[in-house]
């Protein structure tokens, strides 16, 4: 982890008390509990996952049932980000949970703020590479009000961190309530070359543009990265293959700029680690799974660059969930 800020202490940002704050829109938890099982991408191993209603003010708490152990998605409890975003118990080594971003993208575009979500093995399952699956889980599920309100992180002044060109920077809005990103990617690969989207995040768009944007990598890279340990349980039926200027899975890509929306939707997964909504603005290049930790660490480090507010409807990027 290259976290350049220290953090607060864990939980403290997304389980904050919400005294002062107007009541507003109410929290929101799952209607009743669903599962599946599937593979890691990373592990290669077959897990269980099952997703649980939980208390108001709870937020997201995922448990290894094979160990016992419950780790709450707070930005601070992140222990790795290679390749993927891992979460772990920092008094049990052993506990830890990786590939949680999809997931985490997917309750927050559903507008889902309290859930356990049980797994019986150290990865969350890659299931078609996208979050695509997740929001079907989600909406069988469905979703139920609870007697709390709901509140965000405003973000009152610029924080960016920085890796060589690539850069993520939250700003703060300039239209009031929501949330808005405007990412950028370049890679070598003429497959993928340079891409860029700007996007008002709403329940709407998340569905429609972000859901559906699968995981990629070089099949230049693949040996390496099983030689490491990583990449066990990918295939072209979880993950988008690119080798140059070609797209190896044989239906192709789900949309041109099928790339740059999944570094659009990983970001949303790994900004859900902030705990509540943020109201904000993202810019970045070249971003990743670590410099996204690393600006919510910077963000919390800087008690002055932020503030809770209440969570309003429009044009909040959860309204339509809500």
């Amino acid at each position: 982890m290259d976290g350049s800020s220290a953090p607060l202490p864990r939980g403290a940002a997304g389980l904050g008390t919400l005294a002062g704050l107007d009541a507003g829109l109410p929290q929101r938890t799952l209607k009743s509990a669903i599962g599946c099982v599937g593979v890691g991408l990373h592990s290669g191993q077959r897990v269980r996952i099952s997703l649980h209603p939980a208390p108001a003010e709870s937020g997201i708490v995922f448990r290894r049932t094979d160990l016992g152990v419950d780790i709450p998605a707070i930005f601070d409890a992140v222990v790795d980000t290679r390749l993927c975003t891992v979460i772990g118990a920092g008094d049990v080594p052993e506990a830890r949970i990786g590939t949680v971003e999809h997931l985490l993208a997917a309750l927050r575009g559903c507008g889902i703020d309290n859930a356990r979500v049980d797994l019986d093995g150290p990865e969350v399952p890659i299931l078609d590479g996208s979050a695509a699956s997740f929001v079907f889980l989600l909406d069988c599920a469905g979703s139920a009000a609870q007697d709390a309100p709901r509140r965000e992180i405003e973000v009152l002044r610029p924080v960016r961190v920085e890796d060589g060109d690539g850069f993520v920077e939250l700003q703060p809005r300039e239209r009031g309530a929501g949330f808005d990103m405007a990412l950028s990617i370049d890679f070598d690969a003429a497959a993928i070359g340079h891409q860029a989207l700007a996007l008002e995040l709403t329940a709407g768009s998340f569905r429609q543009e972000l859901a559906r944007a699968r995981t990629f990598t070089l099949a230049s890279e693949i040996a390496g990265l099983q030689a490491a340990g990583l990449a066990l349980g990918g295939s072209l039926e979880n993950a988008v293959v690119v080798d140059e200027e070609r797209v190896l899975n044989p239906g192709g890509l789900r949309m041109p700029d099928e790339f740059v929306r999944h570094k659009m939707l990983d970001a949303v997964g790994d900004l859900a680690l902030a705990g509540p909504l943020l109201r904000a603005r993202l810019v970045a290049h070249r971003p990743g799974h670590t410099l996204n930790n690393r600006v919510l660490r910077a963000l919390f480090a800087d008690p002055g660059a932020w503030r809770h507010v209440p969570a309003t409807a429009l044009p909040g990027w959860l309204s339509a969930a809500a």
